[in-house]
C-alpha cells in the first residue's frame, strides 16, 4: 500500500481534480484491492491492475453523482445553523514572475484536461501522467491498442489547441 498510495492518489487527482473527497475514494480503491486481489493473474501487472481499480471506481462514482447530484449555484447563500452566508472565492496572490507563469500554465493545463471528454481524459492521464505503455492502457481501458494510440493523439491535439493562445501570447 505505502509503495502505491501516491499512485492512486494522482490517478484519481487527474481524473477528478475537483473533488473534495478523493481520499475517500482512494480508501474505496484499497477495499477493492483487498477483495479482489485474489483474481489479480499476473501480479507484475499490479501497477495496471491498480490504476484499472481506480479508473473504474472514479466513473462508478461520476455515474452516480449525475443522477443524483443537484446543481449547485454560485448565487444561492450557503446556510449554515447560525445563518447564511455569500459564497467567498479564494484569489490568488501573486508571487515571483516566474512561479506565477508556471502556475498559471499548469492550471490551465489542469483545466484543459478536465475539460476533455472523459475517454480522452482517461488515456492521456494514464499515458502522460502515470507514463504506462500503450498496451497497458488498452488493457486498462478495454480498447484494443489503435484506438488507444487514438484517443491519446486526439486529446493531445485538443489540448495543444486549448493551450495555444496561452503559449503563443500569455494567458488568454
Amino acid at each position: 500500500m505505502k509503495r502505491y498510495q501516491s499512485h492512486v492518489e494522482r490517478v484519481l487527482y487527474h481524473l477528478a481534480p475537483d473533488w473534495q473527497d478523493r481520499s475517500d475514494l482512494t480508501q474505496e480503491v484499497w477495499i477493492r484491492v483487498y477483495r479482489n486481489i485474489v483474481k489479480l493473474q499476473e501480479p507484475e501487472k499490479f501497477r495496471g491492475w491498480l490504476s484499472r481499480i481506480a479508473t473504474n471506481l472514479f466513473y462508478d462514482e461520476l455515474r452516480k453523482r449525475k443522477r443524483h447530484a443537484p446543481p449547485l449555484s454560485l448565487d444561492a447563500k450557503l446556510t449554515f445553523d447560525d445563518g447564511e452566508v455569500s459564497w467567498e472565492l479564494p484569489t490568488d496572490t501573486p508571487g515571483p514572475d516566474e512561479e506565477m507563469a508556471t502556475r498559471e500554465f499548469y492550471d490551465q493545463l489542469q483545466a484543459a484536461i478536465a475539460d476533455l471528454p472523459e475517454v480522452f481524459r482517461t488515456t492521456i492521464v494514464l499515458r502522460e501522467i502515470e507514463g504506462l505503455p500503450y498496451e497497458e492502457i488498452a488493457e486498462i481501458t478495454g480498447v484494443n491498442l489503435g484506438t488507444v494510440k487514438s484517443r491519446i493523439a486526439r486529446a493531445r491535439s485538443r489540448l495543444q489547441d486549448q493551450l495555444q493562445g496561452y503559449l503563443n501570447g500569455g494567458a488568454s
